[in-house]
């Protein structure tokens, strides 16, 4: 059974759709996101915040949040113990 988790100011996503968590300051990934925002595939969940982290979803959306992908992994990982 998939997982929810916190990716911070109240927003969740399911642990079981998630590809990749990465950071944004990259070039490659600075212009995936621009990209996605264009499309209409970014969701922005940093409540204007500085971007700090990017979780590629399985179905190309692109999740931006203001927490760190370290802090995002570590909530990921914890789910997954706890099972």
């Amino acid at each position: 059974m998939d997982r929810l988790i916190h990716i911070g100011f109240g927003n969740i996503v399911n642990t079981g759709k998630i590809i990749a968590i990465v950071s944004p300051d990259s070039a490659p990934v600075k212009r995936m996101v621009q990209k996605a925002k264009e499309s209409g595939m970014a969701i922005d969940a940093t409540q204007g915040r500085k971007t700090k982290a990017v979780l590629v979803m399985s179905n190309s959306q692109l999740v931006l949040s203001a927490l760190l992908p370290e802090t995002i992994a570590g909530r990921a990982q914890e789910e997954i113990e706890t099972d």
